[in-house]
């Protein structure tokens, strides 16, 4: 068994690990790293590809596209590890020996489950600035009604990385784009959740962990460069029915039961009105794309009702999330315009978790 394996998921993606994955295995190198390639059933060269350009590399060959989440979990069976390393195949690594902060963290730390590293945008060459990354930035969280955002990001608004969130902090979820977990607390938790294909997954997973007891980390001394968007850009309709479903199957599952027909009920109420403004504009592929999330959401309920039940048996008596808004950020940020996590923190004064039952 190794120490940390980094397992890339692709699918399709040959133009992208030809021009990253020499960084990753430029960077990672040592004793007990093993970089893996779990295979969606691309249809482009990629296999041929890595087998040409990366003979080194062991590569999983599953047989057909199972998305993201399942994906990983039916690759994950394959590896004995410590810890993986889940990370996109569009990431970029330009710090050697980038995986000790968070393995030397996690050695000493035995209750935090999974961290990541601070996530950057992949900029243009000649592009200067340090921006982080939207898919996780410098560590994320969630707000009352589900709405991720994270150190460096809310909604749309994308930090300047100034080294304002350089300290190592404890946050609710840990980006899907480059996420070291716990092997063993990866399976107590039931991995990632193969209904969601995509979208939400890692935020369900870190909820879990957390409702568990466990906590989880960015160890911003670590730093990854993310190119983003690489499979669905933002904007497509499928993306957002991913989203829009996945958030409230993810609300219905991991919420308490003192807060889930409230919660869920507001939550309808904001996605009706997403899907106006989407209608407003012009935009029906989109606005029907949120009607179809809602459809599928009702229907699947069923089934999620005693998978629902289970988490809530696996319930500490205090949970271990650091801070929680208690209220939805949105009238913070488009009504008083606090678009930074420092400045929702300031306004919104976040509450220590140690009895608070939110989460």
């Amino acid at each position: 068994m190794c120490k940390v394996a980094i397992v890339i998921l692709n699918w399709n993606g040959s133009d992208m690990m030809r021009k990253y994955l020499p960084s990753v295995i430029r960077c990672s190198q040592g004793e007990g790293v093993e970089v893996i390639v779990a295979d969606n059933a691309s249809t482009d060269d990629s296999i041929s590809m890595l087998r040409t350009n990366f003979p080194a590399i062991r590569i999983i060959e599953l047989d057909q596209n199972y998305g993201f989440a399942d994906g990983y979990n039916r690759a994950l069976k394959q590896v004995k590890a410590e810890y993986y390393l889940l990370l996109n195949s569009d990431v970029e690594i330009r710090q050697a020996g980038w995986l000790t902060p968070m393995t030397e963290y996690m050695d000493s730390h035995p209750q935090v489950a999974a961290s990541q590293p601070k996530l950057l945008k992949l900029l243009p060459q000649g592009d200067s600035r340090k921006m982080f990354e939207y898919a996780g930035a410098a560590g994320g969280f969630i707000d009352k009604y589900g709405y991720p955002y994270c150190r460096g990001r809310v909604f749309s608004t994308v930090e300047e990385d100034k080294g304002q969130y350089d300290e190592i902090a404890s946050v609710m979820w840990t980006t899907g784009a480059a996420m070291m977990v716990r092997s063993d607390v990866y399976w107590e938790a039931g991995g990632l959740d193969a209904q969601f294909f995509a979208h939400m997954e890692e935020i369900d997973l870190c909820w879990r962990m957390r409702i568990m007891g466990y906590d989880l980390v960015c160890v911003p001394m670590s730093t990854a460069y993310h190119l983003g968007g690489a499979t669905l850009n933002q904007g497509n309709p499928r993306k957002t029915f991913l989203n829009f479903r996945n958030n409230l199957l993810m609300l219905y599952k991991n919420l308490p039961d003192q807060q889930l027909r409230s919660v869920i009920r507001i939550r309808k109420f904001l996605d009706f009105v997403a899907a106006v403004q989407f209608l407003i504009k012009g935009d029906v592929a989109n606005m029907k794309a949120i009607r179809k999330a809602h459809k599928e959401f009702s229907q699947l309920i069923p089934y999620y009702t005693p998978i629902r039940q289970q988490i809530q048996k696996n319930r500490k008596a205090t949970c271990a999330l650091p801070e929680v808004v208690n209220q939805s950020i949105l009238w913070q940020y488009y009504a008083k315009e606090n678009k930074t996590y420092s400045g929702l923190k300031k306004n919104l004064k976040m509450q220590k978790l140690k009895s608070t039952p939110n989460f």
